[in-house]
């Protein structure tokens, strides 16, 4: 595969390392000091530079590189994440976005983009020192890099934990600049003794590279001294900023340890390279004891030479806390590339083909089955029953490859929230449930426009302001609940806040001053609130950057409906406010209930299916459309007259009751099919926006089916008097 076939999985795995750092990043915002969210975040833009760097995309490894200092400066303490840096961070991020755009398209960043890089540049620059923000590097040589854990502080046996520790990691041009690195060690011994000294050579390029005028070297040194840090710091004032000085104290080597165990890049999972690449031992004590254990298995059995863990134990190099703490890492990271190794990226038009493949199987199946009935051969009818067993399970696989999870469309939510919360001047508290909860991918894809103005229009219209809330005696932080749940084979996801409700007499007037409604007209709650997406419909006293012009409300709508789903809202004064979608789990293959209509085939998404009844005897003509359904009233809507069809002449008809989002009611038809298998085919241009139809589907037979839009029609018995299609 060549750098050019590999460049969109960079770009995937590119958008994937952004969310991960905008995750980390609203983590971060109301925990700065979460260790977990800035090594995932350094991580991210470390990994992001490194790969951009395969493929020659210098602008995006130069801007990354300035990001990733900073953090590096987070990461060893030396800057703090306040809400400022967060902010500057959430830029940067959403410039990398762009950047990957452009590269995404085969263009290069134009005037403003790289204006806009440079600008952010700036910014980043100020939190770094001098030296370590000078551009006059070109391959980012950089000895404070925070990827490569400190190495070589195993302790020494005779010493215990009496011994300081240094690593030194002195910047590049510290010779130009008049300051030899070895007057610092001799310099060290008029605070006590340097007992061991470690060249580290990582740095060192090939001899025709070397510029004599530049450092490439480090140290690890082991000092015994009764002076405190401070003094031992003061020693390298001079160069401490643009060099790397780490000094670890006697008697805090442990939880050192630790912190840099989880830093070693995962690449390095043996228990040898975790120890060295934490600290705990130096490389030539791990080949002396690689060596040791060599010569045992070829003087001895294999089995009876010491794994490398209990034979540095025994010869007291490290502590058995630490060997224990490595063999958990190790652990760790072969199980999560046990993990990743069992996940395979695939294109997504390649698995629509799939999809589309197996919507013909389903369809050439259920002909199968039509054909076998008549034949009477056992045999046959037994061999087309296991085809539709395994159609059948085909069919649930490939479906289950479409769902994800929709907490990644959430997670996003983090970021509008603190953005208009900003913008609005509200203190708002996100709360996600249910990020777990699988849904069809191309669901998930087309909801999160419809989610977003519904986030938006909580935040602005919904919640008050700190001062109205203290006023209502409210905390002055409001909270925002998004939710998504299973519920009677469809999804529901909730938003949900405690702001002042929606304010139905104003909603009213509004819609009457606007001829929507009589003026004399006295509709239920569930009307008044239905109001608010009507097209151009808004209550808002003034117009700003957010709302107030009446947009987004029936776009809302528009979507969920082109979704086959509905949406519902509660509120109450003073308490807040909940929209309630409603989906189906898929858009592509469905179980269905087939029913006959005046010689016309329709389908009834069966998990909207209650049960089926005879059409009762004493219910003619003339009388109201409901049914005493074990005490329960049943409205009634008549299929044939609803499409506007002639009468059938059948004996009886039949009622399929139906549910959805709460409510319940009686297609009235002429005869029931039974089960099957429906492939959703969309309606052509002539046909969109059919009442009552959401989409068609092709029987075994060949003939065309049309899928009944089930939440449309409970809408239509609610909202019309159906007695008129009484037949």
């Amino acid at each position: 595969m060549s750098l050019s076939d590999a460049l969109p999985t960079f770009l995937a795995e590119a958008r994937g390392l952004l969310e991960a750092m905008e995750t980390a990043l609203g983590v971060l915002d109301g925990n700065p000091n979460d260790t977990g969210a800035i090594n995932s975040l350094f991580r991210a833009a470390h990994t992001i530079k490194g790969s951009a760097g395969l493929f020659g995309l210098d602008h995006i490894v130069d801007f990354t590189h300035e990001m990733e200092s900073v953090l590096d400066r987070v990461r060893d303490g030396a800057l703090s994440l306040n809400s400022s840096r967060i902010e500057l961070m959430l830029l940067c991020r959403d410039h990398i976005d762009r950047l990957l755009e452009v590269v995404e398209i085969g263009s290069e960043p134009d005037e403003a983009l790289l204006t806009q890089g440079e600008e952010l540049t700036a910014r980043l620059r100020q939190d770094l020192p001098a030296s370590a923000a000078s551009p006059s590097d070109p391959i980012h040589w950089a000895p404070v890099t925070g990827d490569d854990p400190v190495r070589n502080l195993g302790s020494d046996p005779t010493e215990g934990d009496t011994l300081w520790h240094l690593s030194l990691r002195f910047g590049r041009d510290v010779l130009r600049h008049g300051m030899d690195p070895l007057s610092f060690i001799h310099y060290l011994n008029t605070l006590g003794e340097v007992r061991q000294v470690y060249t580290v050579t990582d740095a060192l390029p090939p001899a025709e590279e070397m510029d004599p005028e530049s450092c490439y070297l480090g140290f690890e040194i082991r000092l015994h001294s009764e002076a405190d840090k401070q003094c031992i710091e003061d020693v390298f004032d001079f160069v401490r900023e643009e060099s790397q000085i780490r000094i670890l104290p006697p008697g805090a080597h442990f939880p050192q340890f630790l912190a840099l165990m989880q830093a070693v890049p995962e690449d390095n999972h043996r228990l040898g390279e975790i120890l060295v690449g934490c600290g705990a031992i130096t490389e030539r004590e791990l080949e002396h004891m690689l060596d040791a254990q060599a010569r045992q298995k070829s003087d001895a059995s294999p089995t009876s030479a010491p794994r490398l863990g209990e034979a540095l134990v025994q010869e007291e190099r490290i502590q058995p806390e630490l060997v224990g703490a490595a063999l958990r890492r190790q652990q760790e990271v072969r199980r999560r590339q046990a993990q990743e190794s069992r996940l395979l990226r695939v294109r997504a038009d390649k698995l629509d083909s799939l999809i589309d493949l197996v919507g013909e199987l389903v369809i050439a199946g259920a002909g199968l089955q039509a054909q076998v009935q008549g034949q009477g051969d056992t045999a046959l009818h037994e061999s087309a029953q296991e085809i539709a067993r395994l159609v059948d399970g085909i069919r649930d696989g490939a479906m289950n490859l479409r769902l994800v999870e929709i907490g990644e469309t959430f997670s996003r939510f983090g970021r509008v929230v603190r953005d208009v919360s900003r913008e609005t001047g509200k203190d708002i508290a996100l709360r996600i449930e249910g990020a777990e909860t699988e849904l069809d991918k191309t669901v998930v894809e087309r909801l999160a426009d419809p989610l977003t103005h519904l986030v938006r229009n909580a935040i602005d219209h919904g919640i008050e302001s700190p001062e109205i809330r203290q006023a209502r005696s409210k905390p002055s932080q409001g909270q925002l609940h998004l939710g998504a749940r299973h519920e009677a084979g469809s999804v529901v996801i909730e938003i949900m806040d405690d702001g002042g409700g929606l304010d139905r007499e104003r909603i009213l007037a509004k819609a009457k001053e606007r001829g929507l409604l009589p003026s004399d007209a006295e509709p239920d709650d569930a009307e008044v609130w239905n109001l608010i997406f009507e097209p151009g419909f808004s209550t808002a006293q003034s117009v700003s950057n957010l709302s107030g012009r009446g947009v987004g409300m029936d776009v809302v709508k528009q979507a969920i409906d082109a979704l086959r789903g509905g949406i519902e809202i509660e509120s109450s004064p003073g308490q807040g406010s909940t929209f309630r979608i409603r989906l189906p789990l898929s858009l592509a293959i469905i179980d269905g209930f087939r029913v006959s209509v005046s010689g016309n085939e329709y389908v009834v998404p069966l998990d909207m299916v209650l049960e089926c009844m005879e059409m009762p005897r004493d219910l003619t003509e003339g009388e109201t459309p409901h049914l005493n359904l074990r005490g329960d009233v049943l409205p009634l809507l008549p299929l044939g007259a609803f499409f506007g069809l002639p009468k059938a002449s059948v004996t009886r008809r039949n009622i399929v009751v139906v549910q959805w989002g709460g409510r319940s009611a009686g297609l009235l038809v002429d005869e029931l099919q039974g089960q099957l298998q429906a492939v959703i085919k969309p309606l052509g241009p002539l046909f969109k926006g059919l009442p009552g139809i959401s989409g068609s589907t092709i029987l075994g037979s060949g003939e065309v089916a049309l899928v009944l839009d089930v939440p449309g029609l409970l809408e239509r018995v609610v909202s019309v008097d159906s007695a008129s299609y009484l037949q």
